[in-house]
């Protein structure tokens, strides 16, 4: 199996199914990656080196032989733990994918499971995926493997379920930030309306979401400009549309993020597209 050297990083968008699609990343990672969330599932594998995963609120590792799953809307990190990175395989199937018709997505307590046989099965899929195979075999294989991993580890759903939300005040200030992409307002006059004072705000916010507002901001600047970059736009333009200073300023982020260029994650996102598989 060819993995990526360097730091290099392959995104795909394949076909989950008829009018569904499913993004793939395939990745050699040196750096950390900043602090953010994801909108569907995470769930990965480790080929090469072991992962150190900051989430909900302790580090977890994961090398070869265990999966990584990692709920929708969780705060968390990733990044080497060791000298040479680490080469893993992410698919990021949304709830509806794992939920496959049940009232409510599954849930998962712990974000890294020893399994190796479920582990290797993922590095196949993912690999099958990604090069464009058989629309029957890949739907069957990918529910085959979702289902597994549901059947084998999610725990029981039930209404008393609470998934981790933000407090009102973050919740307003989210939406003042994301109301204000291009030109936010500062840290001194989002607490003075809230009545509290810079560092209440950054301690309060923190706790509610897991990152201060500053890194909240960046990431769903990134998640805009990954729209953007799917429609067409270019990696200027979508740092112009998104409030980054400059098209550098969004590549630095995005990478920190998505773990691939900007650039590079719109040659993939159009070359699936022309050839869906």
């Amino acid at each position: 199996m060819v993995t990526p050297a360097g730091g290099r990083a392959v995104w795909t968008r394949a076909s989950s199914g008829p009018g569904q699609t499913l993004d793939l990343l395939h990745a050699r990672v040196t750096d950390d990656f900043a602090p953010h969330v994801h909108e569907p599932f995470a769930f990965g594998a480790c080929i090469e080196g072991t992962e150190a995963i900051g989430y909900r609120g302790g580090v977890h590792y994961s090398g070869p032989g265990s999966v990584v799953i990692l709920e929708p809307g969780e705060p968390h990190t990733g990044g080497p733990a060791g000298p040479g990175g680490f080469v893993y395989r992410v698919m990021y199937p949304s709830a509806d994918l794992l939920a496959d018709g049940a009232d409510r997505p599954p849930r998962f307590l712990r974000p890294v499971i020893a399994d190796p046989g479920l582990a290797l099965e993922l590095r196949r899929v993912h690999a099958l995926l990604s090069r464009g195979a058989d629309p029957l075999e890949a739907e069957s294989r990918l529910a085959a493997l979702l289902g597994e991993l549901v059947r084998r580890h999610s725990s029981p759903a039930s209404a008393r379920d609470e998934v981790r939300r933000a407090g009102t005040m973050a919740r307003q200030v989210m939406s003042r930030l994301a109301d204000q992409l291009a030109c936010p307002p500062g840290l001194a006059e989002i607490a003075a309306d809230a009545g509290l004072s810079r560092y209440q705000l950054l301690r309060s916010f923190r706790a509610e979401v897991g990152m201060p507002p500053y890194a909240w901001l960046a990431q769903h600047r990134v998640a805009r400009a990954r729209v953007l970059l799917e429609l067409g736009h270019s990696p200027a333009q979508a740092a112009v549309l998104t409030g980054f200073a400059d098209q550098a300023h969004l590549t630095r982020w995005f990478r920190r993020v998505v773990g691939i260029t900007p650039g590079a994650y719109r040659n993939s996102v159009q070359d699936s597209a022309r050839h869906p598989g």
